[in-house]
Formats: C-alpha cells, structure tokens, sequence
C-alpha cells in the first residue's frame, strides 16, 4: 500500500490509462455509472489513493478505458506496456507471442539455478491437455 500523501500503483496507472484514452475524471465516472454530481471527485480519490475502489469497479474502470484489468495493477513496466498493446494484436500475433514467451520462459534459469521445465510451461497453455 503506498505512503499517505503517495498515489498508489493502482491510483498512477489510472490516471496514466484515463489521459491515454484522452477523457476527464468526470467523464470516466459517468461512463462506470457514478452518480453524474459526484463522478469528478470520485475519480479524482481514486487517482490520489484516498480511496481504494472494489474489484468489480476496477473491472469496470478497466473497460471504460479499453485497458486490461491486470494493466491497471502490474508492477512490472515491461508487463504493462505488453498489457497495453495486447488488444491491438490479432488473434495470430498473440498465439505467436504467447508461444514464444513459452518457449523463451523454458530457457531463462530461475533463481535456484535451474531452466524451467518444459512439462510445467505446457501445463500453462490453456490450448493443451492437462498431464494425468
């Protein structure tokens, strides 16, 4: 949880997503389904970490602004610029990049030393069978 005084992750990322989309904190709230006289300042809590909204208002916010959930609370900079393209790709682009992220994530060792094994990568793909 960020510092008082200190917008959150969740609070900059926000206001990052809402300025891309090119929209006001009043128009964000309306587009939710914030009572019109307090979409503004609602918004602005939200991007000054004074208050922390609930999951299905993240997804909601997430929507509003064309952006992935996940986008909204990465940490990882690399993430959210892949969380930000990612719509944008094809069907195709992101069977490629997802393959090649498996086949990349089998070479890179893990703090132990180790590569991560192959069986544990397919075990992420949703495309194929479960190991029994």
């Amino acid at each position: 949880m960020a510092r008082p005084g200190q917008p959150s992750l969740f609070s900059m990322r926000l206001r990052q997503a809402r300025e891309r989309a090119g929209i006001t904190q009043q128009e964000l709230g309306v587009r939710v389904g914030v009572d019109e006289s307090v979409a503004g300042p609602r918004i602005n809590q939200y991007e000054n970490g004074v208050h922390q909204p609930r999951q299905e208002m993240v997804l909601e916010l997430a929507n509003a602004l064309g952006v992935p959930a996940a986008y909204l609370s990465t940490k990882d900079e690399l993430l959210a610029r892949l969380l930000l393209a990612w719509p944008n790709l094809t069907a195709e682009q992101r069977r490629k990049y997802a393959e090649r992220a498996e086949a990349d994530a089998v070479k890179v060792p893990r703090p132990s030393g180790r590569t991560t094994r192959p069986e544990a990568v397919k075990k992420l793909s949703p495309r194929r069978a479960k190991p029994k």
